[in-house]
């Protein structure tokens, strides 16, 4: 608590802006280690016209940051997209305070299935066009004309009687884990998933429809989406992967979801299931977990066994691994030139990189 006070009084302006990031991530880690309470991980989004986007941003961040709170939030004129962490002992006082708030009134909280309280190591809040990039106009059609929301009792029947199964991550997500028989976008971003999805369904338009993700809010766009494209029975996972994995729990209901859920903070993962469905991008051993490539100008996102952790050093491959043997300096000069973050700019790159494991 203590060092989010001083940041905030360093910078009397800091309501206005992103937090700024004044101490190093071993610092941020090392307080984050030190704390002596829990904290609890959660996920929550609402399409809800903002007047003043900045305002209301800058009203959350000054509440969030006397409660200790940590997380990345969006926030824009159609909404609210955030996943973030809030001190145990401040947690009621957190929800009556997101739910006294008129456009935030009963939004329903995702809790995460699995937590060790330290999902974020700072709090961020952004303001941006949108909580969710689609990369179409605004009148392209109504976000608010959405489908129909299922609890997990009413999904896992669905699944059971045929209906069509959509992933609505993008791969790398769906590739650790995902609902039995489901379509699997080879997409990386949602603007792209749209339209992938829409060629995937065609000749669909009168079966029913399932749509999920990881908290739901990828879903509600594209429900939207196909219904606007003539879409009849457009369906989807109420709350996301992460509610599925509380409600199967709390109702004793059949899993069919396989394998480990995808999430964006620092755990970059869960597990829903037992299952190890995906493999180790270097060695091809049964692996699920995610690790962002130690060469801080590459920074792939790639799936890594600890033998091959231990072997490339935290590497996605031996050009990085040369590159974290360069001093500081010519490591700065390589990442100024941007040769490094150029050849190694996205996930799909790792196809280039290492093509015997194109599938």
């Amino acid at each position: 608590m203590l060092f989010l006070q001083k940041i905030y009084a360093m910078d009397p302006n800091a309501g206005k802006k992103d937090l700024i990031n004044r101490y190093s991530r071993e610092e941020l880690e090392a307080r984050l280690m030190a704390e002596d309470f829990k904290r609890v991980t959660v996920s929550f989004y609402r399409y809800v016209i903002l007047d003043d986007p900045q305002a209301f941003r800058d009203q959350l961040y000054k509440e969030w940051t006397e409660l200790n709170c940590l997380g990345r939030i969006y926030v824009a004129r159609e909404g609210i997209n955030a996943q973030m962490n809030v001190p145990e002992h401040n947690w009621e006082t957190f929800v009556k305070q997101v739910h006294a708030k008129a456009e935030l009134k009963d939004i329903p909280f995702k809790i995460a299935v699995e937590d060790d309280g330290k999902s974020f190591l700072k709090l961020v809040i952004k303001v941006r066009e949108r909580v969710l990039a689609d990369g179409l106009p605004d009148d392209a059609y109504d976000v608010t004309d959405v489908g129909h929301h299922m609890d997990a009792e009413e999904w896992n029947k669905a699944i059971e009687e045929g209906a069509v199964v959509v992933d609505m991550r993008n791969h790398y997500e769906s590739e650790i884990g995902h609902f039995e028989n489901a379509i699997l976008p080879d997409s990386e971003t949602f603007r792209e998933e749209l339209p992938e999805v829409l060629d995937k369904l065609k000749g669909k338009e009168d079966q029913k429809i399932l749509l999920y993700c990881t908290g739901g809010i990828r879903c509600e766009k594209t429900s939207a989406f196909l219904k606007h494209h003539g879409f009849k029975d457009v369906n989807q996972l109420h709350g996301g992967i992460i509610d599925y994995a509380r409600q199967i729990k709390t109702k004793e209901l059949p899993n069919k979801f396989h394998g480990k859920n995808f999430v964006f903070d620092e755990r970059l993962g869960e597990s829903i299931s037992n299952e190890v469905i995906s493999h180790c991008h270097q060695c091809g051993e049964p692996c699920d977990s995610h690790v962002n490539c130690a060469n801080v100008a590459c920074n792939l996102l790639f799936i890594q066994c600890s033998s091959c952790a231990e072997k490339y050093e935290k590497c996605c491959s031996e050009d990085c691994q040369e590159v974290v043997h360069l001093s500081p300096e010519e490591q700065k000069k390589l990442r100024a030139g941007k040769e490094v973050r150029k050849r190694f700019h996205s996930h799909r790159r790792w196809e280039e990189i290492h093509p015997e494991t194109k599938n």
